[in-house]
This record gives structure tokens, sequence and C-alpha cells, in this order.
């Protein structure tokens, strides 16, 4: 897997470069997704923009990411998120727990950043 992890203001933004998140390969992400809370940041926008495909243990992870986040008082909001993904994201209800803006710069706005 494929991920980067950079900063915007005081916002971490996690950038997914696989167009699929599968079971296999979330042990990065979701060390990468923490690492990222605990650095200090307001909120974490995940930039989802090439990823076509993601399974059920993918929603787990982000949901464990959400839960570890909101421990600690911060956001995290989901962007560039595609039809497929944003299909499986609402209809297990994802989408109340990170929001998803179309766009990476929306999200960064959302959370504040200064």
């Amino acid at each position: 897997m494929h991920v980067t992890t950079e900063h915007a203001h005081d916002v971490a933004i996690l950038r997914v470069a696989d167009a699929r998140l599968l079971y296999p390969n979330l042990g990065g992400f979701t060390e990468a997704a923490l690492h990222a809370l605990e650095s200090g940041a307001r909120g974490l926008v995940i930039d989802l923009t090439p990823v076509t495909y993601i399974d059920s243990a993918t929603i787990g992870c982000f949901m464990d990411v959400y839960r570890h986040a909101a421990a600690a008082g911060r956001q995290v909001r989901l962007a560039g998120v595609q039809p497929r993904v944003q299909t499986m994201l609402s209809l297990t209800g994802t989408q109340r727990l990170m929001p998803m803006h179309d766009d990476l710069d929306s999200a960064v706005a959302a959370l504040g950043a200064q």
C-alpha cells in the first residue's frame, strides 16, 4: 500500500495512492492514520481520490481511525471520494461520522485549518 502523510497548516492529510483498499493492505494505512492523529494535528483528512474500491474491512478500519480521533478530540474528513466508494460509505452510515468532501481543499477548510 502506498500512503503518504503531509500537513496543511494544522491538519494532517493522508493520501492513499492505490486504487483498491483491501484487507491485506490495511496495516500500513491504519498505522499511518494513527501516527498522523498522534502528530498533534487538529484533524485528519483522508484523500481517497484514486480509490475506486473498498471492502468491509476498510470500513471497519475507518471506524477504528474515527474512534481514535474522537477519543483525542479530533475530527476525520474524507476527500475525493469516488462514486462507488461513496455508495459503500453511505450504505454503512460512515459519512455521518466521517463527512465526505468533493476535494481536498474543502475537506481541509471544513476542519478550520489555521
